[in-house]
């Protein structure tokens, strides 16, 4: 019997990330947080000194980083960097930025395209990202194209880097996140859109629960 897998997709603040960890519980799926692993690749690149940018650069550590996924006590996918737990050092607006920079690169997604698929061969998964859908997982069983405003997603940004105490206004976290549609939807190598297939969901104005029951009735009623 095959796994099953479910494609999230959508662009930056969407709530990709909260609706899949809520989906993967409730339906005993592994939760395959994809912008993770990019996020400390571009981490990597900033400890190093690198410009997230720079193609070359980036391609040059490929052969020198060391990233490893794992699942701890509490069920939660934990990034590792090297030895080093890097989970909550990679949620911060700068690496959010090396991270929209190095996926541009063709060579980092095809280096970090195997470790994603691997994933899916092994386990039930709800996988969020930019083009799982599109490039990552072509064939999934379920696809959701997650979207909302773009002032809404900043809203939702701001929110949450104000609670872990960063130091921002919404005016900056707004630019930051039209410039990041930008990059993800303009790059040469597997540009943010939807799969021609995918569930389009829009969850501009609703509440954290009305997003998720429709998200969950939608999935069941496609895996049924």
């Amino acid at each position: 019997m095959g796994f099953k897998s479910i494609a999230v997709d959508g662009p930056s603040g969407a709530g990709k990330s909260t609706m899949a960890k809520r989906l993967a519980a409730k339906l005993g799926y592994l939760y395959v947080d994809t912008g993770a692993i990019y996020r400390t690749l571009g981490l990597f690149a900033l400890k190093r000194g690198v410009d997230p940018a720079d193609a070359g650069g980036v391609e040059g550590l490929l052969p020198q980083v060391s990233i490893r996924m794992d699942y701890g006590e509490d069920g939660l996918q934990h990034m590792y960097l090297g030895q080093e737990d890097v989970t909550e050092a990679i949620r911060t607006p700068a690496v959010s930025r090396a991270a929209s920079q190095v996926s541009a690169h063709p060579a980092v997604r095809a280096y970090l395209l195997e470790m994603q698929r691997g994933m899916a061969r092994n386990h039930n998964v709800i996988m969020d990202g930019r083009d799982i859908g599109t490039v990552v997982l072509p064939d999934a069983d379920v696809k959701i194209f997650l979207t909302a405003t773009a002032e809404d997603r900043a809203r939702r940004r701001f929110e949450e880097l104000q609670e872990r105490g960063t130091d921002t206004d919404y005016d900056t976290v707004l630019r930051e996140v039209i410039e990041r549609d930008e990059r993800d939807s303009g790059r040469a190598a597997a540009p943010l859109r939807r799969a021609e297939d995918a569930l389009l969901v829009d969850t501009t104005g609703n509440s954290l629960e009305e997003s998720f029951e429709a998200l969950l009735q939608t999935i069941r009623e496609k895996l049924a």
